[in-house]
């Protein structure tokens, strides 16, 4: 198999293509950066520049799964032009590899699977969320979002296998959020946000990509959460990137508008609550290699700390 990667020099792109070599998959990328393009032996570089329609063809060359991860960050300051920036760099990069297909008859592509995010559900204490919730949160996460699977929904119309993952907060010592939230932690001025009752739907970026590498070899269609098993409160996730690290929590918690006043609007993120379940990736034969949020992080971190909470225990109280 081969597969085409946008984004792959990302944070979960970079896992991806290890994951690729490792079971003997050729990996094409597309990279707008030209300094990053290499040839090797299973890893190919192409050049494109979505914002000006631009992009080597020759990136389809013997594909047969396209995965794409392209799209601007959400964790910068959502200035109007930012937020015209990161619904564009979804849209422009879906637009630009429709437009190629199109134009390319004789391509051997047959599915595409695309990043999606959890930012489509409604900010809730006490739902858990699966696949099939229609609702769309009333902010520009949920907007973001719905334009973004729009685009993707539109491959179907090429005769491809489409699936989309809904990516939930992402944990790497490498990058995405760990590192900042680990940061004050370290500094001895770690400390909730808000309530702290807010629910954080949580993956390893190890289990991420073998999500959508167990998507692209069973051929699976429709939306998948890129979710662990056992999501948590943000109370729950200090306390347990303190325990890791072996630090004190003692700071009550931060209240909103301090976050508010310091980051904009953009601080939505650190309070809204998406209980999001993993079910149905799990019913597709996945196995998650980490499962609890104290597994995941005393693997980061090098910490063998026992993890008390099992993930049957911790799964009952989503279903009774």
């Amino acid at each position: 198999m081969k597969v085409l990667i946008t984004g792959a020099t990302g944070l979960v792109g970079s896992e991806l293509v290890s994951q690729c070599h490792e079971k003997g998959y050729a990996v094409n990328y597309l990279t707008t950066r030209k300094n990053k393009i290499v040839s090797e032996d299973k890893y190919q570089g192409f050049f494109w520049n979505p914002t000006a329609g631009e992009i080597d063809a020759k990136c389809l060359d013997g594909v047969s799964v396209i995965i794409n991860l392209a799209g601007a960050s959400i964790s910068k300051r959502w200035t109007p032009s930012y937020r015209k920036e990161i619904i564009d760099s979804r849209v422009n990069t879906l637009e630009l590899l429709r437009n190629t297909l199109l134009n390319n008859e004789n391509h051997s592509v047959k599915s595409l699977i695309s990043a999606s995010a959890i930012g489509i559900y409604p900010n809730s204490l006490s739902n858990l969320y699966t696949e099939n919730e229609d609702s769309v949160d009333d902010s520009f996460l949920g907007e973001v979002v719905s334009v973004w699977e729009k685009k993707i929904n539109e491959f179907k119309s090429l005769g491809l296998t489409v699936a989309k993952v809904r990516i939930g907060l992402v944990m790497s010592k490498d990058g995405g959020a760990l590192p900042e939230m680990a940061k004050p932690v370290r500094n001895y001025v770690g400390a909730a946000f808000g309530s702290g009752e807010q629910w954080q739907s949580w993956v390893h970026v190890t289990d991420l990509a073998a999500i959508f590498l167990h998507i692209a070899m069973y051929k699976l269609k429709g939306t998948y959460n890129g979710v662990g098993p056992n999501p948590v409160t943000n109370s729950k996730l200090v306390k347990e990137i303190a325990k890791a690290l072996d630090q004190p929590l003692f700071l009550p918690n931060i209240p909103k508008f301090i976050m508010y006043t310091v980051l904009g609007k953009m601080a939505y993120i650190l309070f809204a609550s998406q209980r999001v379940s993993s079910k149905k990736i799990e019913e597709e034969g996945f196995i998650f290699q980490y499962a609890n949020i104290c597994q995941a992080l005393g693997a980061i971190y090098d910490n063998n700390a026992e993890c008390l909470e099992s993930k049957t225990n911790v799964t009952k109280q989503f279903v009774n």
